[in-house]
């Protein structure tokens, strides 16, 4: 099992020394247990072994079923690999734990064959796949716990009989479907566990018959509306835990009567109606989670009682001011009312038991050191004081509001740590930076916001750093955080991982936002909705981390300094810029800066972004060294670079020789430089100096989409990473068209131009051809651009140009990342031109399979690949109109919305008018063929047209071919 030093006495049955490393807690354990009194023999026989907690990095012992009486093997928090031998089915095991491993693969159906089994534990692994059937010949199996994992389908109908079954947790999966009605078979149940398992609502109604149950926990589940299920009949429930399911109606008035319930939480659903006036429940109440909701009326005296913690906010309750009972000053318990009230002013609404609700003065920034003390730091050449909240306590239900126009609101309790304090609000390390070597913690619901603010457009920068993983050999590795990011209450980041992110742990990341204030209030909320281990390093650990927060105004100079700081910077500000100027004028006047005509139109780019000097970009490329060289764009070369703080970038280089090129320039700044999202790549910056164009973009390490579908490369793309992919261009697709401030068309949409990074998430590039979709100016009367193969039939004959032009070719990278094919270069038979054209024919004769991949195993989904392929058909209609939206694709893909059955014009595709360019397109290539020019198998076009009359005919003599090998 991989340990470095072990010492077994045989005599007495006891290890004496195990280990990998001396650095283990305290609360690992190292034991095995004897039965002398079992066997036809004088022999003891072993019966238990646990290694828990000491990080074993080996692998799982087939040789287990030498032991012929082992009961139990404990061995949680280890780095054991591969999978459980199937070899263990002929043991009479009646206890398995393997709870934080890096175990993988499906789980073995053989465990269905060791019917002595009452303990299964395999949360906190890398198990994929469906859960085996065979798991339901289980018959006297207690505990079964799956939480944590990537297992798919649907529950297996064969689980119905485990009617002994006591603990059932399946939280953090991707499994699908409704939640069972077998459940109601369960009887003897008393904990049941789905976080963001992937089943969807409603909650069935057999749930009441299972009375035993005193811990019930069902968050982040997709389906329809219902209302409060049925469960009158639990009365020993302890723990009640129906966090955004879809609920709405009114809370039962049995449930604050019951008499052992401690911890409440229904936040982030649509009830409704008031808090009674009577609640017997309190006596034992600890935690009650109501934000969210729409809930009204006045706040009674009945939910407040020592040591409890209430959370108000998001709703609808009468607005509680400073007389009110629920505002009393040192009491022993912890209300939050942020956001609670409605109908009243923004101002009120954020700062509820307070008397003076005016601001003397508006600000323009915010800095704060979440988790820390106060600190000054040095950024962009200035000075900024960062406010800490490090002595602010932590709470269940915690508002904190800061004297200088700022504060939190924290909603949560991390369960199951034995901590009923929260004293685990704020983590650190000793490792990083001030700015980053504390922060905040939250287990469900944490907001940070800025009141007296002057309205207008911000930039919101998000500081973040995982202090609680290590990047070790170690279970400390194995963890995962996954949550929510909402920015003025639109959700703008889906499932950020920061070690993702910083491509490390102890990294420190920061994510930059726009934001625009109408009210004179900035909201920045993180949301845990279920995802991600809860359990490393140790229970209870899990939900949003921050390091710091800083905003600043896009419209106008604003600092954090005094007013008299603030003139004595402009002052020598102004002094500066004039000195320089007076130089500069110097300087052009003799003919040492560059005043050519071509330079005109760049005027002003430097200001608008980061940008770099010529000498900085050629020490990151090596001077542009050819081993650097990573690619070839239609507009000049891209280089890797380094620079000086080890951020590892990608260089554009541009000619400038070119007024098209210069065109490029300007509308990929102009465009991507106000766009963040995780599946568009990321611009750092430009350089404009002597005849240099330069773009700086981040790196990333898996080059291109077609270079891993189409080409030689040392990349793998199973399955599950390409449907991955296929949601990841959909939701940066989405982001342009539908949720970003600029409504962008990218006008060239192809598997050369969504990237690969490390982990294989997509990234869209190369935005040259982007232009903002005006919906009342559709036509392009001058230039219709793109790449043949890709373009929709209404742009690239008539110049018609709508977000749809970017569904079409979307759905058709769609086809190449399910055939591996390209569109282009791909013609299957003299009956078909292309992959489209094929794919089209597959669907007519019902052979659509005949389109996978080869190169895929046996081990896909084909209900995902039949998805996809239907919206790819669906995507690449011919009419514009029935294409579907970007959203309305991811919501097809997550299989929130329904594809349709029959596609339209799949059978009346053959005089389709998206074949018309490729017809001709190929007549060029074999004329050229025939007359010797070489051109490359991808080309793109850019067409000038006189008037909106260009005919298909004419549309090729206007053509201009351009040799391209997109990177």
């Amino acid at each position: 099992m991989g340990a470095t030093h072990w010492k077994f006495n045989g005599e007495l049955c006891q290890i004496e020394a195990v280990m990998v490393t001396t650095d283990r807690p305290n609360w690992s354990e190292t034991d095995v247990k004897c039965n002398c009194s079992i066997g036809n023999d004088t022999l003891c026989h072993i019966v238990a072994i646990t290694l828990k907690g000491i990080s074993l990095p080996g692998v799982l012992p087939p040789e287990l079923v030498k032991l012929p009486y082992i009961q139990q093997v404990d061995f949680a928090y280890n780095y054991l690999s591969g999978s459980i031998p199937a070899e263990w089915a002929s043991t009479p095991l009646s206890f398995i734990s393997v709870l934080v491993n890096r175990l993988s693969g499906e789980i073995p159906k053989e465990l269905g064959n060791i019917t002595s089994l009452t303990y299964i534990n395999l949360e906190g692994n890398q198990f994929s796949g469906i859960i085996p059937s065979e798991l339901g010949k289980l018959i006297n199996l207690k505990t079964l716990i799956l939480s944590s994992n990537q297992l798919e389908g649907e529950l297996p109908t064969s689980l119905s009989g485990l009617v002994n079954l006591t603990d059932f947790r399946i939280s953090d999966n991707n499994v699908s479907g409704p939640i069972p009605d077998f459940i109601q078979n369960w009887k003897q149940l008393a904990k049941l566990e789905l976080h963001a398992s992937g089943l969807e609502g409603p909650i069935p109604s057999g749930i009441s018959l299972l009375n035993m149950l005193t811990d019930l926990r069902i968050s982040d589940i997709n389906g329809p509306m219902q209302e409060f299920p049925p469960l009158n009949n639990m009365t020993g429930l302890v723990i009640l835990v129906l966090r955004n399911c879809n609920l709405s109606g009114v809370i039962p008035g049995y449930i604050w009567q019951l008499k052992t319930i401690q911890t409440f939480d229904v936040s982030f659903n649509k009830l409704v109606g008031t808090i009674p006036d009577d609640i017997s429940a309190r006596t034992m109440l600890k935690f009650v989670f109501l934000s969210g909701n729409m809930l009204s009326g006045n706040v009674p005296d009945s939910i407040l009682k020592n040591g409890i913690n209430v959370d108000l906010s998001y709703n609808n309750f009468t607005w509680q001011g400073p007389d009110q009972p629920a505002c009393r000053q040192n009491t022993n318990y912890y209300i939050n009312l942020y956001k609670s009230s409605s109908a009243v002013s923004t101002l009120r609404n954020i700062l509820p038991c307070t008397e003076d609700l005016t601001c003397p003065r508006y600000g323009c920034s915010l800095h704060v050191n979440c988790g820390g003390n106060d600190f000054t730091v040095k950024e962009n050449n200035r000075q900024l004081d960062y406010e800490g909240d490090a002595q602010v306590e932590g709470g269940s239900a915690r508002y904190f509001r800061s004297n200088k126009y700022w504060g939190f609101s924290s909603t949560g309790d991390f369960m199951d740590d034995a901590n009923d304090q929260n004293t685990r609000f704020i983590e650190s390390t000793q490792s990083l930076s001030e700015l980053y070597s504390g922060a905040r913690a939250s287990p469900l619901s944490l907001t940070y916001f800025r009141y007296c603010l002057e309205n207008g457009n911000y930039s919101v920068s998000l500081h973040f750093a995982e202090i609680m993983f290590k990047d070790d050999r170690t279970y400390y590795n194995l963890g995962r955080r996954v949550f929510d990011i909402y920015i003025q209450e639109k959700l703008v980041w889906k499932d950020f991982n920061i070690e993702e992110e910083a491509r490390g742990v102890k990294r420190p990341v920061i994510r930059r936002f726009n934001a625009t204030v109408t009210d004179s209030v900035l909201e920045i909320r993180l949301y845990w909705g279920g995802k991600g281990t809860t359990r490393i390093p140790l229970r209870g650990h899990y939900g949003a981390l921050i390091s710091a927060i800083s905003v600043d105004s896009n419209f106008k100079f604003c600092s954090n300094k005094d007013r008299k700081t603030v003139i004595i910077y402009v002052i020598v500000g102004v002094l500066a810029a004039c000195i320089t100027f007076f130089v500069l004028s110097i300087l052009w006047w003799k003919g040492y800066l560059c005043r050519e005509r071509k330079r005109r139109d760049l005027n002003g780019v430097e200001l608008q972004m980061v940008c770099f000097t010529l000498k900085q970009i050629k020490a990151a490329t090596k001077n542009f060294d050819a081993s650097n060289k990573i690619g070839e764009g239609g507009f000049g070369p891209v280089y890797k670079g380094q620079l000086p703080d080890g951020t590892l970038v990608a260089v554009k280089q541009l000619s400038s020789q070119s007024k098209q090129g210069n065109r490029e320039f300007l509308n990929e700044i102009s465009t991507i430089s106000c766009l963040q999202h995780p599946n568009l790549v990321k611009l750092h910056g430009c350089c404009i100096e002597a005849d240099q164009l330069l773009l700086v973009y981040e790196y990333l390490d898996n080059n291109s989409l077609a270079g891993a579908l189409f080409e030689d490369s040392r990349l793998t793309l199973d399955w599950p990473t390409r449907f991955r992919i296929c949601l990841g261009i959909a939701k940066g697709l989405a982001f342009l068209h539908e949720e970003s401030s600029l409504k962008i068309v990218h006008r060239d949409i192809k598997a050369t131009n969504v990237l690969l990074d490390g982990q294989l998430n997509p990234k869209i590039s190369d935005f040259g051809l982007a232009r903002l979709n005006e919906e009342e100016k559709t036509h392009i009367s001058t230039r219709v651009a793109g790449t043949i193969g890709y373009m929709a039939p209404e742009y690239a004959l008539w110049g018609y140009l709508t977000d749809k032009a970017d569904v079409y070719s979307f759905g058709v990278v769609l086809l190449e990342t399910v055939s591996g094919k390209n569109n282009n270069n791909y013609m299957p038979s003299n009956h078909s031109i292309c992959l489209l054209d094929w794919a089209c024919h597959l669907q007519q004769s019902g052979s659509i399979e005949e389109l996978i991949d080869q190169r895929l195993d046996s081990d896909i989904n084909k209900q995902e690949v039949e998805r996809i392929v239907k919206v790819a058909l669906l995507c690449t209609s011919a009419t514009p109109s029935l294409r579907p939206i970007m959203s309305e694709v991811v919501s097809m893909f997550e299989g929130r919305l329904a594809i349709p059955d029959e596609i339209p014009e799949a059978n009346t595709y053959s005089n389709d008018l998206r074949f018309k360019a490729m017809k001709d397109f190929h007549q060029e290539r074999q004329k050229q063929k025939l007359t010797g020019s070489q051109t490359q198998n991808t080309m793109t076009i850019q067409t000038d047209m006189g008037s909106s009359s260009a005919s298909t005919t004419n549309l090729f003599d206007s053509v201009q071919f351009q040799d391209q090998t997109d990177t």
